[in-house]
């Protein structure tokens, strides 16, 4: 059997198709500034602007150098755009006006500057990014130092932190990567020609970051990350191109992430170990009951590093753990097929850090014996200030639980007392330890620690000899005492740290609740209004803050739909976070890359691959979320999201469902229109050219018939008219009966009156008695009614046959039946019969209708709050049951009741 032919790798395929319609991003790498970067990507503008290209030099820092400075001639520049930063006027990018002018190329140097404050992007690469995104092409320049990654690295080599970062993402969008290299001895040679530095700085430069030693080592990093970056280039083209290579089994590297400072060097060194080994990386943090107890600077410092992790490219997994933190974490390693950890080395412990806190560092490396295990140290000065304290509980303050734990042991004192005098027993400190106990689970670890020397006191002045003295004269008492209390303050620090967990597993529980009540509430909102509430007044009591969902209204601007507490604007700033997150369905504002010098945090409420919406939360006094709080906001907006999008598949549908119905009425009165208005005009217009024509010949009784015909089908035209123009009416509600005491046998005999020649073929029997009274009713709607139903019994009823008029009272009722015996109304469209244009299925052979004439008795029976039906005559055929209220007519008048 043959091999399989080589097919390209799906996810090589789905990274080249996303970089369709995007423009082409080249980055000019050097080791350190002066090395030529930006003299090398000008040339190369140059060049490709003789060539013909569109080129724009969009920013580019000279820093006085003449021989760069040169080679901007003959480019186009884009000017800089003014922006007052604390009382300065800074000249930066405009972004706005490159992506106006979109040429094919434009140069962006100083790819990891910092944007002033109040910027679109916090960040210059994130500028670079938008261009791509419209597909314009950039060349941009960048120094080693400013990788993310690399931070700690080149700090620990040249002694000097720089502050100014991209995350290592932003180089992986590269679609080349050119490394402008430069001799270090040549390097030194130029920056002591002032070609680098201003001669003020020359001196220091040399001394500190321009030392031969640390030159050296950043080109050799340069060297290494250019390599890898083409060699992750040439890995992605052959799996794209299904060319055969080697694939051996990649590991997988797992950084464990906790409140340290350390934290961040950890993840960066995670990174760099995993980008050198093109294998991929998990950052895990455990959370156990004493994280509630955590400083707001040690959170912060948690959800810092695991956003770092995420920005960098990891699996950030959040784990939870009652007790041992190694455990979880070794027994994920191994179900994730982990082969090496990354932990940071063991921080001090100060005095009884040991009782309260478990040394996780050494755990893991102890019980590590299947990973290879990578300790990375961080500055041991921040490693000291950030030992690991002794209990993480703060000391209660409030004096009511101390109150209690010395009821407490009060209660116990005289139940031992009264035990002692009963029983007496050897040892009555198990009462004692059931107080402690109880302090504990109610009160927490500070409480119980009071009751337990206090229970010590206590014991040991009633229960040991000297009696009612604290002096101890037995060597067994002593050291009964003396086990007394560290069972007291163990089963205390126990109970306590219990209590601890129980909290903890509430809160969850509570969270949990929350989530499925708003599942549910969430799930039964029928319109998007009811949806938007929920949504708000939810996020906004769960995460204690403010929120707004916005939509865009039909010209397609983002308004504010609802806002808990009610919110109707946004300040400028705020809104043009929401724009941005809106156009590029990412989030923006506070906390995130994007404005984050807006107070709102906005997220876009994706459902069915595209933005449906945007939901903005707003927190006071906050810095950061944390972990926990980011996933419920998250799995809060995928919630409003699909509730959102589940509300407008609705109103679609409802949309479909009308315009199809609308399509199907417009159709069938289309036909009636073509068919029961033209049959009555060709039947007129022939009988008054038969009259024009053939005068002298018809005679007078010729005449008279063809009179009798026009009249005839002068009257049908009529009633077809009528019947359009009272469902006009019924269709917007406008139809207001005029009623009066009125007599249903003129009404009817009117009726039938007016149908004439339509009953030619016909005997109507009219069955109403005398004494059935008045009824309240307007007389014009009522006989239209009447008109229709006997027109319509004598429509299908056969020639010769009986058509039926019966009233009677029944209850405060009178009750009007039409029946005819006709071929009757199948039981499954009984009620349709009703609806406008709908008409039984019969043959051919029946007689052309236009389906409007039952539609309208309902709305006429109706609005005179009655009821129609139509059910199987008894004799066969089809009845048409009418109710109206009976009503009590007022007695007549004097005027009245006299004689005339």
């Amino acid at each position: 059997m043959g091999e399989e032919p080589a097919r390209p790798a799906p996810d090589a395929l789905l990274a080249e198709a996303r970089r369709e319609g995007r423009g082409r991003f080249k980055i000019f790498l050097g080791a350190a500034p002066g090395v030529g970067k930006t003299y090398a990507m000008l040339e190369e503008a140059r060049r490709l602007a003789a060539d013909g290209s569109d080129v724009v030099v969009a920013l580019v820092e000279t820093h006085g150098r003449a021989e760069t400075e040169a080679l901007l001639a003959g480019l186009e520049v884009v000017p800089r755009l003014a922006v007052s930063y604390r009382g300065r006027t800074i000249r930066e990018l405009d972004l706005d006006a490159v992506l106006k002018r979109r040429p094919q190329l434009a140069i962006v140097d100083e790819l990891a500057h910092s944007n002033v404050p109040g910027s679109r992007h916090p960040k210059r690469a994130q500028d670079v990014e938008e261009l791509l995104e419209a597909g314009i092409d950039v060349y941009s320049a960048l120094n080693i130092q400013h990788l993310e990654s690399l931070n700690d690295i080149v700090a620990r080599i040249s002694g000097v932190r720089v502050r100014e970062t991209v995350p290592d993402r932003v180089l992986e969008l590269a679609d080349e990567v050119e490394l402008v290299d430069l001799p270090t001895d040549e390097l030194i040679r130029r920056l002591r020609q002032g070609k680098v530095y201003v001669q003020e700085q020359i001196a220091r430069a040399i001394q500190n970051f321009f030392s031969k030693g640390n030159l050296t080592a950043l080109r050799e990093l340069a060297m290494r990350v250019a390599a890898d970056r083409v060699d992750a280039q040439m890995t992605e083209h052959m799996r794209s191109h299904a060319i055969a290579g080697p694939w051996p089994t990649q590991d997988r590297i797992l950084v464990c992430v906790n409140e340290a400072p350390v934290a961040k060097s950890l993840v960066r060194a995670a990174k760099r170990m995993a980008d050198r080994a093109r294998v991929g990386w998990i950052a895990v943090n455990v959370t156990t009951p004493q994280n509630e107890t955590l400083p707001d600077a040690s959170k912060d410092r948690i959800a810092e590093a695991l956003r770092l992790a995420e920005a960098l490219g990891a699996e950030v997994t959040t784990l939870a753990a009652e007790r041992s933190v190694a455990r979880e974490v070794l027994d994920f390693a191994r179900r994730r097929n982990v082969s090496r950890l990354v932990v940071g080395r063991p921080r001090p412990r100060r005095l009884f850090a040991i009782l309260a806190r478990e040394t996780v560092a050494d755990e893991i490396v102890r019980g590590a014996t299947d990973f290879e295990v990578t300790l990375v140290s961080g500055d041991p000065r921040e490693a000291d200030r950030a030992a690991i304290p002794g209990p993480a509980i703060a000391p209660e303050r409030r004096p009511v639980p101390y109150l209690w734990a010395a009821a407490a042991v009060a209660a116990a004192t005289l139940v031992a007392l009264g035990i002692d005098a009963v029983l007496p027993v050897s040892s009555l400190s198990p009462v004692f330890l059931v107080a402690v106990l109880l302090v504990a689970t109610r009160f927490g670890l500070w409480p119980s620690l009071f009751a337990s020397f206090a229970s010590f006191a206590v014991y040991n002045f009633f229960f040991t000899e000297p009696f009612h003295t604290l002096m101890v004269s037995s060597q067994d008492d002593v050291l009964a005492l003396l086990l007394f209390l560290i069972a007291a303050i163990f089963t205390g620090n126990l109970a306590g740290r219990l209590r601890q967990q129980v909290t903890a597993q509430r809160a969850v529980a509570r969270r949990t609740a929350n989530l499925y009540e708003f599942s549910r509430r969430i799930a039964s909102a029928a319109s998007l209004e009811d949806v938007v509430w929920a949504a708000v007044h939810h996020v906004a009591s769960t995460l204690k803050c403010r929120a707004l969902v916005l939509t865009p209204d039909p010209e397609g601007r983002l308004a504010i739909v609802g806002g808990y507490p009610p919110e109707d604007q946004l300040e400028p700033k705020d809104r043009g976070a929401a724009e941005w997150a809106w156009e590029h369905a990412e989030p923006a504002g506070w906390g995130s890359d994007t404005l984050p010098s807006s107070a709102w945090l906005f997220l876009p409420l994706k459902a069915g691959g595209q933005a449906v919406g945007l939901l903005g939360v707003a927190f006071e006094g906050r810095s950061l979320l944390a972990p926990d709080e980011r996933r419920l906001l998250e799995a809060l907006v995928d919630q409003v999201a699909l509730a959102v999008e589940r509300t407008r598949l609705v109103a679609d549908l409802e949309e479909t469902r009308f315009l199809s119905e609308t399509e199907r009425l417009r159709g069938a009165l289309l036909s009636a229109v073509s068919h029961d208005l033209r049959t009555p005009l060709v039947s007129i217009i022939g009988a008054a050219s038969t009259l024009v024509e053939s005068d002298a010949a018809l005679g007078p009784d010729g005449r008279r018939q063809m009179a009798l015909a026009i009249r005839e089908e002068g009257e049908r035209l009529n009633r077809f008219v009528q019947n359009l123009l009272d469902m006009t009416r019924l269709g917007y509600g406008a139809l207001r009966p005029a009623t009066d005491w009125l007599d249903l046998r003129e009404v009817v005999g009117r009726a039938v009156r007016q149908l004439g020649s339509a009953l030619q073929h016909h005997r109507v029997d009219i069955a109403v008695p005398a004494d059935l009274g008045p009824v309240r009713g307007d007389a014009v709607l009522l006989e239209q009614v009447m008109v229709n139903l006997v027109d319509n019994a004598a429509k299908y009823a056969p020639a010769g046959t009986v058509v039926t008029v019966a009233a009677r009272r029944e209850g405060g009722e009178v009750v009007i039946e039409t029946r005819d015996a006709g071929p009757g109304i199948p039981e499954a469209d009984r009620e349709r019969v009703f609806d406008m244009f709908y008409r039984v299925r019969a043959g051919d052979g029946q007689r052309a209708g236009t389906g409007l004439g039952l539609a309208i008795c309902r709305g006429i029976v109706e609005a005179h709050g009655g009821r129609i039906a139509v059910d199987a005559a008894p004799e066969g055929g089809a009845r048409v049951t009418v109710r109206l209220p009976a009503g009590t007519p007022p007695p007549p008048t004097a005027a009245e009741g006299r004689e005339p």
